[in-house]
């Protein structure tokens, strides 16, 4: 299953984010984990968190997910153009990195999958309740983990996987609206009149 710079478009135009469609779509290339980006510049964000967020994504999303840093990294970008959003994933991501360096001694983005998994699992991540100015864990549910499972379910992509037609924001067309129609029982029409 792989996920695209698209799926992460239908996922922004579903939350509202403004100016990510055609300008993303046709000239927009938003600085990665690997080409970085200028510090203060009009391409502000999402430097220091991608890395994470990429890296939290791998472990989340299904293990036979591919194009995940496209993904993530479309998705952060839109997400975080809102400041208060901004600051507050950052900082997610900074405790969250931080763990890692204290008790792996890496970077979280270092980190293999298992590693990674692990100390989301230690911190508490994986039961934790999302909170968004709770505990360490609760923030890290909420701004990390819950923000991509979010993502990746809210996706034409990941919604197919378990089974959602039509994600909120992606329109499924006359097919989908046919079969649904179809698929109501044919007894409804005489309980009305009855």
């Amino acid at each position: 299953m792989r996920l695209t710079r698209r799926d992460a478009l239908a996922v922004l135009a579903g939350l509202g984010v403004v100016g990510s469609g055609a300008v993303a779509v046709d000239r927009f290339d938003p600085p990665t984990a690997e080409t970085g980006g200028t510090e203060g510049s009009d391409e502000r964000p999402t430097t220091a968190i991608l890395p994470t967020m990429v890296a939290a994504g791998e472990v989340v999303f299904p293990s036979e997910t591919s194009g995940v840093s496209t993904f993530v990294e479309t998705y952060v970008y839109g997400r975080v153009s809102d400041e208060e959003r901004e600051t507050q994933m950052r900082e997610a991501v900074g405790e969250l990195d931080g763990a890692a360096r204290d008790w792996y001694g890496a970077p979280f983005s270092d980190l293999s999958v298992e590693e990674r998994d692990s100390l989301l699992r230690e911190l508490g991540v994986a039961t934790a309740d999302p909170v968004p100015d709770g505990t360490i864990s609760e923030r890290i549910r909420f701004h990390v983990v819950n923000e991509l499972l979010y993502a990746f379910y809210a996706s034409p992509t990941g919604g197919r996987l378990v089974g959602i037609e039509n994600p909120i924001g992606h329109p499924g067309g006359t097919e989908s609206y046919q079969r649904a129609a179809m698929e109501m029982p044919a007894d409804d029409e005489e309980s009305d009149d009855g």
